[in-house]
């Protein structure tokens, strides 16, 4: 009988519930949970794909010094002797952690414990750096403490909601299908999206704000001027639970509308609406992510928002407040146990000489760290220059995600001592290690992460340890104890671990701090493993369901009262001459950070399958790039060659390219090597959304398409981007240098062996060529040339991998680059959840599907995440246009 095992989806910060089922023959499929609070069944297009990504291929399997495999007691006591060293000789500064919101809470407490209580150095620090210090920070400057005050639920039940910054539609796709159904049951709620790009979040929106880049503070300073005008301040609610409305009224009204105007560049009439729709609404929520945290104002813009929340007393209560939406899975439960570099565990302040104490004292550890260490992007310049000598890198690729990745590979390369531990052994990161620690994966390790709104999920095994992988917690403790350490890690399981953190969370706490799960404290195995998902806080013997903060005030600064923050608007333009557009950078719909995992499904890569640069038509006009044609984007600091993509959804002067793409996938798509390493102030966040870069034609004599059963292992070709393809692969390439011999050239990419001749068609005058190489009735390979983009049906070409070949008719169809009589097209993948493509939408809608939900009664696209709805509707749109004509 097959067996159910409840679990957590390991990607966004949304937090879904996931049941994995294992039928007997051991295959898995996994399916929404509907008893989960945060998703109640649903699914993104990656969460339904998590059991295409569990194979064992690429993974990391036994530890390896010096890229050969080496037993575990080897790696480990290599590990501690080295970082042991190294503290000996150079101090506990010369070390450091990189870690990972990819992590459990358990494996991030051990992390933190080893590093803070142990070495006694705060050099340890996250990815989460790169996504959500800027609202920590923020947090901590207005309440005191790192608290998200609302839940899921607020979205649902407020009147106006304002996304500042987020692409929900493609970033947070659960959560965006929980607003749309709130905003078709009650359509007077309104949607206000702020964003550059129109992007297909707008589509839900009553307004649109495309402000410039990095506008946002002078945006919500104007608003907060346009509150106090309107005479909507709460006035009792600021006297009574607030400090500095003086001091950021003085700041906000010394900036005029027409500056805002400037600031933002938006049209007059709609900065009205926004502003009045605020002041008129007392339901809203401002939800706010990447757009506006990924900022050298980061922070700023937190306190913006914030302040206009505290002014107008809407927060805490039901439908209001300001929301952090978290970009990674467990970034909240890594915030809990002090992940970042400048936090102590259980949201304790390592400014503060009585928490530094009370958690010396709890841990009873030798030391602790008085100062706040190196955060990410400074830690790697001292890698770079030496400062640090030992590196320790778990659960993430920061080659590929931290700006000025090229130093940065440069800095890992330098390392003394460097130590990665990954499930894959040959990311960009891995491949430099000298120590490589064979990790367990999702549905192999088990623990607890938490979401966006505060609420404690576990994570939990479905799948056996495959080779001699092991825990990240279980690492960092056997390390520990070989450091001298035993007694402080001697944990048997995760929930040991658990119960420590909830201990920690309750010790000396007289409700002076807002993580308090003591409740949890004592927790047996049995009861952990039994554990339903939770919202802290849950201090000890206390039943109060507590779902948000800070209506009544109950703030953690000293005098329980929060604090305007006094903000000023900052020049946000950094292009030139040189540099004349701006680079925003980002995610998109079916990828997840590195690809190392998303990357192996062929669904997922079916919608997107190479790296893009968006530019407005009027841009691309200008600098010579035609639709399909290649880009080269440049900063100083480095370059990335991409696909361009047209489109009147990006603003004139600036550039969107996503951030997924590395080396393991395209021949040179890292973006963030061409992004400047500059931060926001207090938070340490890059600014990775406002880039001066210069963006020009990237020429080749030769482009390509192909596909393939066998995974190429070198492309000998200036351009490539390699997808995961039902039955193989696909190859988007460009040539800027002669092949003497395509057919040899076919043998050595595709692994064709010998005696196999290809079926082929060559046009000299168009300069096309097309080779395809069979075995009896299956197809190895097939290669389109042509001297500009390859124009070739893509989706259908790859679903020929998975043909039978015994009709030459067939074999001359495919050499011909275009399906038969009677063998439509599907076109460009638009629903990956059901595989759809753009011309069966646009049949049905010939066939009278004028409607998304028309559509997806006939081809089920769109009714599952529903991430794809707005493109659905954009063609519906297109479609009817062109019949009016």
């Amino acid at each position: 009988m097959a067996e159910e095992v409840k679990t957590t989806c390991p990607y966004c910060g949304v937090g879904c519930g996931v049941i994995a089922k294992i039928a007997d023959d051991g295959t898995v499929s996994v399916k929404g949970d509907p008893d989960h609070p945060a998703n109640f069944g649903r699914l993104c297009s990656k969460g339904s794909a998590l059991a295409e990504t569990i194979d064992l291929d690429g993974r990391a399997l036994h530890p390896e010094i010096a890229g050969r495999r080496a037993g575990w007691n080897d790696a480990l006591d290599l590990v501690a002797h080295r970082f042991a060293e190294t503290i000996a000789e150079h101090g506990p500064d010369s070390v450091a952690f990189y870690v990972s919101g990819q992590l459990l809470t358990e494996d991030y407490y051990v992390a933190n414990k080893l590093m803070k209580g142990f070495i006694g150095s705060a050099n340890i620090d996250t990815n989460s750096r790169l996504c959500m210090s800027s609202s920590v920070a923020g947090h901590r400057r207005a309440f005191g403490a790192d608290t998200v005050p609302g839940t899921y639920e607020d979205l649902e039940r407020a009147d106006l909601v304002i996304l500042a910054g987020s692409n929900l539609a493609w970033c947070h796709p659960v959560i965006y299908q929980r607003l749309a159904a709130a905003k078709a049951a009650r359509p007077g709620m309104k949607v206000v999206v702020i964003d550059p790009r129109r992007t297909m979040t707008a589509d839900l929106a009553d307004l649109h704000l495309a402000i410039r880049p990095d506008s946002d503070v002078a945006l919500f300073i104007g608003l907060f001027a346009h509150l106090i005008s309107s005479n909507v301040i709460d006035q009792n609610y600021v006297a009574e639970h607030t400090n500095g409305f003086a001091e950021s009224f003085a700041t906000a009204s010394a900036v005029s509308f027409n500056e805002v105007l400037e600031h933002t560049g938006l049209p007059a009439m709609q900065l009205r609406e926004f502003y009045r729709l605020f002041a008129a609404t007392e339901k809203v929520v401002t939800c706010y992510s990447q757009g506006v945290n990924q900022s050298s104002s980061g922070t700023d813009k937190v306190n913006a928002i914030i302040n206009c929340h505290l002014a107008t007393g809407r927060i805490g209560k039901p439908g209001m407040g300001p929301f952090s939406l978290t970009g990674q899975p467990n970034a909240m439960g890594g915030r809990e146990v002090g992940g970042l570099a400048n936090m102590l565990a259980a949201h304790m302040a390592i400014e503060s000489a009585e928490d530094r104490d009370r958690v010396q004292r709890f841990w009873q550890s030798p030391a602790i760290a008085e100062k706040p260490g190196l955060k990410a992007v400074d830690m790697f310049k001292a890698v770079g220059d030496g400062r640090i000598k030992a590196l320790w890198i778990m659960a993430t690729n920061p080659v590929v995600s931290l700006p000025d990745a090229d130093a940065v590979e440069a800095a890992i390369r330098a390392c003394p001592f460097f130590v990665v531990s990954d499930i894959l052994k040959d990311t960009d990161t891995a491949r430099h290690a000298d120590v490589l620690l064979p990790s367990l994966g999702w549905g192999e390790k088990t623990g607890t992460v938490t979401n966006s709104e505060r609420r404690i999920s576990r994570q939990r095994p479905f799948l056996d340890a495959p080779g001699e992988a092991r825990p990240d917690w279980w690492q960092l403790a056997e390390v520990a104890r070989r450091m001298g350490f035993a007694d402080a890690f001697a944990f048997a399981s995760p929930s040991d671990i658990f119960d420590e953190h909830a201990a920690l969370s309750a010790f000396e706490n007289d409700g002076g701090r807002d993580f308090d799960i003591g409740a949890y404290a004592g927790i047996e195995k049995a009861a952990y493993d039994a554990m339903a998902p939770f919202q802290w806080p849950q201090p000890t013997g206390d039943e109060r369901a507590i779902t948000r903060f800070f209506a009544e005030g109950g703030f953690f600064h000293p005098d329980r009262k929060a604090r305007f923050i006094a903000v000023e608007a900052a020049v946000s333009d950094r292009t030139s001459a040189e540099y004349p557009f701006t680079l925003n950078t980002g995610r998109i719909r079916d990828q997840w950070h590195t690809m190392t995992r998303t990357g192996k499904s062929a669904r997922l890569s079916a919608h997107i399958a190479e790296p893009f640069a968006e530019l407005h038509p009027r841009d691309a006009m200008e600098i010579g790039i035609g639709n399909a044609g290649l880009v080269e984007i440049e900063s100083p600091h480095g370059k990335a060659v991409v696909r361009a993509l047209i489109t009147e959804r990006q603003a004139r002067g600036s550039v969107f390219v996503p951030m997924h793409w590395n080396d393991q996938f395209a021949a040179k798509a890292r973006i963030d090597a061409v992004v400047a390493p500059l931060t926001d102030p207090f938070s340490g966040q890059p600014a990775s959304k406002n880039v001066a870069v210069a963006a020009r034609p990237f020429k080749a004599a030769r482009y390509g398409f192909a596909v393939c059963r066998l995974k190429p292992e070198a492309l000998d070709s200036t351009y490539w981007a390699l997808a995961k393809a039902d039955g193989g692969w696909r190859v988007e390439l460009a040539f800027d240098h002669a092949i003497d011999d395509w057919c040899d050239w076919c043998r050595t990419t595709f692994g064709i062996p010998d005696g196999i001749e290809p079926l082929g068609y060559t046009d000299q005058q168009s300069g096309d060529l097309r080779l395809a190489f069979f075995d009896g009735t299956r197809l190895l390979a097939a290669l389109f040339l042509a001297r500009g983009p390859v124009a070739v049906a893509r989706n259908w070409a790859i679903s020929q991998l998975a043909a039978e070949h015994g009709d030459l008719r067939k074999r001359f169809a495919l050499v011909a680059g275009r399906p038969g009589a009677g063998k439509p097209d599907p076109g460009a993948t638009v629903c990956s959840c059901f595989s759809v493509g753009v011309n069966q939408i646009v049949a049905a809608v010939r066939g009278g599907c004028h409607s998304v939900e028309a559509v997806g009664k006939e081809l089920n696209a769109g009714t599952n995440c529903g991430s794809c709805r707005a493109e659905i509707r954009g063609i519906i749109d297109g479609c009817l246009a062109a019949a009016a004509e």
